[in-house]
Parts: C-alpha cells; structure tokens; sequence
C-alpha cells in the first residue's frame, strides 16, 4: 500500500514540472519577445509615415517650384522659395529653446 501511494504521489511531479516550465516559457515570452514585437510594429509604422511624409513635402516642394516657375520665371521662383524656406529656419532656429529655461539663462553667467 504505502508503494501506491508513492506511486501516486510522484506520478503528478512530472506534470507539474512541465506545467511550471511552460508558465515560466509563457511568462518570459510576454516579458520580452511580445513586448518586442509590438515596439518592432510601431518603428515600422513610423518608418513607413515618415517615408510618405518625406515623398509629399517633397512633391509639394517639386509642384510649388513649378508653379511659381510658370507665373514669375525659374530664377525668381527658386529665390520665393528659398526665401520661405529661410524664414521657416530662422523662425525654428528662433523657437529651439524656451525663453524662461533656468539652464539657457545661467549659461551665459561666468561662475567664479
């Protein structure tokens, strides 16, 4: 009798070790390979906007050009918008850092 109930007890061990084998496979894999997968998809994605983004400035740029082209002349369009194009970069040149940031404003003052 008592080789039964040994029998009976260890016969549910093997189950149970490949039971928490596969909860700790499980567990790891939503930890690591699932999280990846879903940071994987959202570069992709951006990826592919910043692409289509890219492609209609762009063409945007290409239709402005000739546009303008047609109305006043080549050399006068290119200079339009290469005028635009440098109040755009003064204007973001102008706006990289707030005016009220403590760091930008004790990096002008000379420490003893």
């Amino acid at each position: 009798m008592a080789e039964q109930q040994t029998e009976h007890e260890t016969s549910g061990f093997p189950s149970r070790i490949a039971s928490l084998l596969e909860q700790a496979a499980v567990r790891i894999r939503e930890t690591t390979v699932d999280r990846i997968a879903v940071y994987v998809t959202w570069i992709a994605i951006g990826i592919i906007v910043a692409g289509a983004a890219f492609m209609v400035v762009y063409w945007l740029l290409v239709s402005l050009f000739r546009a303008l082209g047609e109305a006043v002349g080549q050399e006068l369009a290119y200079a339009i918008v290469g005028g635009i194009l440098v109040l755009v970069g003064v204007f973001l040149w102008w706006k990289r850092w707030p005016k009220d940031d403590p760091a930008i404003q004790s990096a002008g003052q000379e420490t003893p």
